[in-house]
This record gives structure tokens, sequence and C-alpha cells, in this order.
């Protein structure tokens, strides 16, 4: 970092090679921000009071600033969903990391509250880490240092929380070599009017504030400059204090309606140019100071915790029970620093007049006063509607009202898609339904069933005791969502069980590498919880079914098939002819194998099973298939329903068609159970975000950035849009929608056949774009 040390060198304003002065000393700083009042100090505590323990329990998404092993500045954002921060003293909280990083030593926060105005910072130290090679998905566990309350003119400033704005139109070209040249930087900058930002000190403190302002809160001088204004805030002045020991500092910015995030690190100093500042005013009043920074990289990447938080969308919003009251927060923080201190203000006397009725709103108003005061002083306009930084809507309603920094939002129910904040909004979906149109239904493990070595069934009830019936149609699957290393992950599985009962059966066989199998396996016991969604699948029994079905399977394909077989003998005794013809690895791989042989002995004249051993008899191939479907001579108006690995469905597909069945009575069901192993992730052959706009019968529902590194079903659920979706991995089809326009790139393998393909289909939950895409997610 260059610094003017030499006072005589020192001039106002730019110095003679056209560099801006900067500040270097305390003295130099403090002379123009003032000294932070005693009372501001005092509100800061050592330890997370009753107050913070609930914010953390309602908080969704976190900023957090840290550095590496080799002492590279980061920040993010980490959460997902509220309580994602487990606290387990008050003075020790521990978290995932969504990302692949090392935290050591000092390290910061700020803790975001949808629709709140203010902010509670706290700081500390690392203590441990989980998975310290930097795997992702690592617990990192922190001491606390210090907690308190801070002000909402920055949130204000940037009006984070408002409607978010239409899209911007890209910016100007970056002069000159660097980093802020690379793909989406500049048109990302241009739209972000808030950021986090983190410095450290000489002596081992970490601190990551709040930074906002009404348009870019971060300018582009050059390749690889930027200018960030200082405007008037509470005078702690911890970033300037901080740059003054230690140049090197990171920030994350948003873009109030997006998911991505852009990360920044570099050097930075503080200059007090007059020219510089000019460019920054506001109805002609500057900021006070600016802060220059040297950027050394620079890049924009899709955000888990933003994905997960859904931050802008209604439904997100803490209007779902009381708000934690920040100011009473705050006051509570005082009144606990001057019992400490000596010379403050009595806290027997800040408790006394905090127990008067009605005196946290009268706090309220004097604080939201002051905060209009002093934009108002800053040169920002429209102003008058900054309403009480509780985050309750006007009124009280959850249908609409006026956040925090003016603007109105509204609350939309999506005609299709539910979003995970919607869940438990509606009654439970049954029948064709996509699973993304069915609440989460909370459930317990009743019992875990080994029926091979590789293969458990799951039976699995409603927790309390009102039991609901599961309603679906035999072969439709079911959503598993599981809470594994601090992220919900949902896996696809098809019931095995009979409609109508008060427990629902699935079948997990174990894949090698598979995240969600392997947790079945080796950790669900009885008595644990899991969320279901569903049922969901068009691979299901007719409401009417014929006289006579065939069915075709291998491996875990079975499973389905389990349900249909259940459900027609209990429903149609002593009706309709069943013929299995199933392809297992071994005799001890044969899934249901007892009651299989059981079934077929009671009920010899309407279910007949043919067992294929791979290891015994070879790949079943369509010459077996062949012969074993003449020699069963089916009636002309039988079903076939297939469900297996895709070599097997090619080759029934192959030989039906030749034996004059007709696609309408041909059912087929593709897993790729590879999909479990988490690797679905779709590679993306661009860097740059790229905008999807997303129709819906011919009307525009709404237009997003998807970020580099994200699918387009992440990107429509953190905007709010109605995506269809369910496994999110590519196992299951519910996310197809049609691809209208644009190029894109998609992970194999999937669920999708040749015929969608070539119809124009695609999975959003495993596709990303490069291009600009539209979309069109009517349903078929």
């Amino acid at each position: 970092m260059q610094q003017d040390t030499a006072a005589g060198e020192q001039q106002v304003g730019a110095d003679r090679s056209g560099t801006p002065r900067r500040l270097t000393t305390v003295d130099e700083v403090e002379a123009t921000v003032g000294r932070p009042a005693s009372a501001i100090m005092l509100k800061q505590i050592s330890v997370l009071d009753e107050g913070c323990r609930t914010i953390l329990a309602r908080c969704p998404v976190a900023a957090f600033g840290y550095r590496d092993a080799d002492g590279t500045s980061r920040t993010t954002f980490i959460g997902g969903t509220p309580g994602f921060v487990r606290v387990h003293s008050p003075t020790r909280i521990s978290f995932v990391l969504p990302e692949s990083g090392d935290p050591h030593g000092p390290v910061s926060f700020f803790f975001l509250l949808p629709g709140v105005g203010e902010i509670l910072r706290v700081n500390g130290s690392v203590v441990t880490r989980k998975g310290r090679d930097g795997r992702r998905g690592g617990e990192t566990t922190v001491d606390i240092e210090e907690a308190y309350v801070h002000c909402a003119q920055a949130v204000l400033r940037s009006r984070l929380w408002q409607p978010p704005a239409p899209l911007a139109e890209p910016a100007a070209g970056v002069t000159g070599d660097g980093p802020l040249g690379r793909p989406g930087v500049a048109d990302f900058l241009a739209a972000a009017p808030f950021l986090a930002l983190s410095t450290w000190d000489s002596s081992g403190g970490s601190d990551t504030s709040p930074r906002g302002d009404r348009q870019a809160v971060a300018r582009i001088l050059d390749g690889r400059t930027l200018v960030i204004p200082d405007r008037k805030g509470n005078k702690r002045a911890d970033t300037l204090h901080n740059l003054l020991r230690d140049d090197r500092l990171s920030f994350a910015a948003l873009v109030p309606g997006r998911s991505g995030v852009l990360k920044v690190r570099g050097r930075g100093t503080i200059t007090d140019d007059p020219a510089l500042l000019e460019t920054m005013a506001l109805r002609g009043m500057p900021p006070h100071l600016a802060l220059l920074i040297d950027v050394e990289y620079a890049e924009v990447s899709g955000s888990d915790a933003l994905v997960r938080s859904r931050l802008w969308t209604p439904g997100a919003r803490l209007d779902g029970g009381p708000m934690p009251d920040m100011m009473a927060l705050a006051g509570a923080h005082l009144a606990a620093g001057s019992a400490e201190a000596d010379g403050g203000p009595p806290a027997f006397l800040l408790r006394a007049v905090a127990a008067i009725p009605g005196m946290t709103r009268l706090l309220r108003l004097v604080a939201d006063r002051a905060y209009r005061y002093g934009l108002r002083k800053e040169g920002y306009e429209d102003i008058e509607d900054v309403e009480p930084g509780d985050g309750q809507p006007e009124g009280g309603r959850p249908g609409g009202g006026r956040w925090p920094g003016g603007g109105r939002w509204r609350r939309v129910v999506p005609r299709r898609g539910r979003s995970d904040a919607d869940a438990g909004a509606d009654a439970g979906g049954t029948g064709g339904l996509p699973a993304s149109r069915t609440p989460l239904r909370e459930v317990r493990v009743a019992e875990v069933r080994r029926e091979t070595p590789s293969a458990v069934t799951l039976v699995l009830e409603d927790v309390g005791e009102d039991q609901e019936p599961f309603d679906f149609r035999p072969g439709q699957f079911f959503t598993l969502v599981a809470d594994l290393d601090g992220r919900p992950v949902r896996r696809a599985y098809s019931a095995s069980s009979v409609p109508g009962s008060s427990r629902l059966e699935v079948t997990v066989k174990q894949v090698a590498g598979g995240r969600f199998s392997t947790h079945v396996h080796r950790s669900l016991r009885a008595g644990d919880r899991l969320a279901v969604r569903g049922p969901s699948g068009s691979f299901h029994a007719e409401p009417r079914p014929p006289d006579e079905i065939v069915l075709v399977a291998a491996g875990s394909g079975v499973t389905p098939m389990m349900s249909m077989i259940r459900a027609r003998l209990a429903a149609r005794p002593g009706h309709g002819r069943i013929a299995l013809l199933y392809s297992s690895r071994s005799e001890s791989e044969i899934i249901f194998a007892d009651e299989l042989a059981r079934l077929a002995k009671d009920h010899p004249d309407r279910l007949a099973v043919t067992h294929v051993l791979t290891g015994r008899d070879g790949r079943l191939d369509a010459d077996g298939v062949r012969r074993w479907i003449t020699g069963l001579s089916p009636a002309r108006d039988a079903h076939y329903y297939v469900c297996g690995p895709g070599p097997l469905m090619d080759a029934v597909r192959g030989v039906l068609p030749a034996l004059g069945v007709p696609d309408e009575q041909v059912h087929h069901e593709t897993y790729t159970s590879s999909a479990d192993t988490g690797t679905t992730a779709t590679t993306t052959a661009t860097t740059a975000p790229q905008e999807m706009t997303v129709e819906e019968d011919g009307r525009p529902v709404g237009t997003v950035v998807v970020e580099p590194g994200q699918t387009l079903l992440e990107a429509g659920l953190a905007a709010g849009l109605p995506m269809p979706y369910s496994c999110t991995v590519g196992n299951c089809g519910d996310c197809m929608v049609r691809l209208r326009g644009g190029e894109v790139t998609q992970n194999e393998p999937n669920c999708l056949t040749p015929r969608q393909k070539a119809d124009g289909q695609i999975l959003t939950c495993v596709t990303c774009p490069l291009s600009k895409v539209t979309l069109d997610i009517t349903e078929p």
C-alpha cells in the first residue's frame, strides 16, 4: 500500500502525481469522522444473550469474513435456512461453510433478517474446523468475543428489502486490464447497492460491516480500481481504523432479487480528495471520505446460501411469528454494557425506562425519525416512506405491506410449483400433481427393514398422534429431504407400499459414493425425522387397470412394481393377471425375494414371477425379453410397465413395437442411480451471468439472472418463480420444461428420453445457460 507519510508531501486533494491524497493516521480519520459517543461503544457485549440467540434462530443468512491459512482475505454469505448457526453456549457457535475454504484466526459476521433494517454483528475467532483440507461442507466452530446491533442506515440507503428493480442495462466497458474486466463483474457492480466489507486490525481483530448506497455502492475507476463512498454513520469507523493498520480487505456484493454474489479482494486506502468525492455527491452533498481499492481478484458466482434463503421471495419474509425487536435488543445491550462500565448511564435507570409500557414503540419511532433526518442530510431523496425497522408489514397483514426503506410488495401464489418457504401453506397434494405443488410433510422413521445387503426399506409415518394416510397411485415416487452437513439434500424414491396406508414404504439401494443413500444405510435409525414431498410422477397404474399387466424391472426398479403388485392383489381379489420379469445381479440381491415368492405361491393364477440373475444367466437383453414375452402370450390389451437402467429400457422399447404393442400401452420409468452421489452439477462453458425469461401459457412470468455455476432451477427458485421441481438431481423429471430460445448445457445421464430431448425439453435442475434463454413452464 502506498502511503503519503511525510507531512510536507501531503496536500489538500491530489498530490503532484495526480494520485488522490491518502489518510494514514487515526487523527486524520477522526478529524473527519469524529469520535463515537460512549453509548455507541457500550452497546457491545461479549456473549450472545437471549436476544442474540433469538435472532440467530430466525436468521436465514449472514455475511462472513475470514482469512485462510495463507492470509488470503475472503468474504462470503453463509446459511440458507433459519437457525443455520448452532449455538453451543453464550460464547460458542458453529456453522457449515457452504464452499471450499479453511478459516483461520479472527472472523466476523453480520446477520440479516429479511425486511429488517438493523443488523446483528458478531466477531470472534475460529477454534476448530472439521475437514481442514478445505473440503466443502466442513463445520467451523467459533468462540464469540463481541456482539452488537448495527444501525439500519446501510440497509435503508441500499433499499435492500424493496422489490427488486428491473434488470439493469449492461454497464459501460472497463478501461485498462485487470480483474474488474472479467465477465459479468462490471454489470454486477453497476446494479449492486449493498455489500459486506471485511477488514482486520494488527492486534488480531476482524470486522465485517454493511455498506449500502442508493445505486451502485462501489464504482469502477479502471480495470483494477474501485471507489466506495464512506457516508456518515455511527462514528465507530471500524473499517477505517483497521485499514490504517492492515490494508488487506475483501467484500461480497449483492443485487436484490439475484442469487449471485460478486466476491472481491484487494488492498484499500482512505481518501478525502475533493474532486473524487464530488463525483459521488447526492444533491450536491459529497461523502466525507471514500475507500480506494486496488483489486486483486473479482468474480461473480452463484451463492448456495442465497439460493436456499430466497431473501427476496415474499414467502420467505419473517411474517410467520413475532419479529425480534432490534431496538429493544440494542437497549438491553446498552444496559448490560453500562452495568460493567464506569461513567456510563446507570444500568438500573435504563432498565426502568425500557420497562415503561409503550417505550419500545416510542424508541422505534425516534430511531426511524433519526434515520430519516440523517439520510436527508446526506442527500438521499424519496425517504418519506421509510417504515419501522422491525420488519413487520404495514397493518400486520401477511398479504402485503411496506418494508423498511420504502416500496410495496405483494404475495404472489404461483399456479405451478411451490417453494419450500410456502410449504405448509396448502393442503396435501395427491394424484398426479407434481411434487413441487405439494407441501413438505414431516415424518419419522418407524422402521428400517433390511431387504438385501445393499437395499433397505424405510417405513415412514407422520410425526405426532394424527396419522394421515399417504395417498398416491401405485408406481409414483416421493422426494425425501434430509439435512446433510447443513444443506437440504433431496432424492426421489418410488413408493413400494400400498396407497392409503398411514405408513409409507420406500426402498433405498446403496450407491457407491452416494450422499443420501449412504446416510440412509449408515446413519438413519428408527425415530429419526425426515421431510417428504409428493407424490409425483406419471409412471403409475391406471385408475381402471386392464385385466393383465406385464412388468419388467431390474435392480431397484422393482420398487414401483412392488407397489403395483401389492395394490392390485389387495384391491381386485380373484381378478387381474400380473407377470413380472425381474433382473438382479445375484440371488442375494433380489429385493423383496421372500414376499414375491409368497405372493406368487398364494396367487398362482394371478402372479407369475420370472427371475434373471445376471451373474448366472448373463445380462437381460432384447432376445431374452422377446422370448419371455412370446412365451407369456399376454392379452392384446395388456399394459406394460418397465423400470430400470437405460440398457434395459432400450431393449424393451426395441422389442414391444415389433410384437405389435401400441405405444399407449407402454409405460416406462428411467432412473439414474449415479445422481445420488451429488456430482450432478453441470459443468458450465461460460463464466458470465446469463438472463433467463420464464413464460407460462404464453404469458411472461418473470426474468432473472442465472449466475455462473447456478442451474436454471436454482436461479428461478431463488427469485420466487413458480418453477416445477422435486428431486433436484435429474432423476425424476418433475422439473422438465421446454426450451423456447437460447443455448444450454445439460448434465448427463438424466431421465429424459430421446424423444423428449428432440422435442426441446430440458431438466432445469441439471441445466446451465450458455446464452440468454427463454423457458416455457406450461404443464404438458
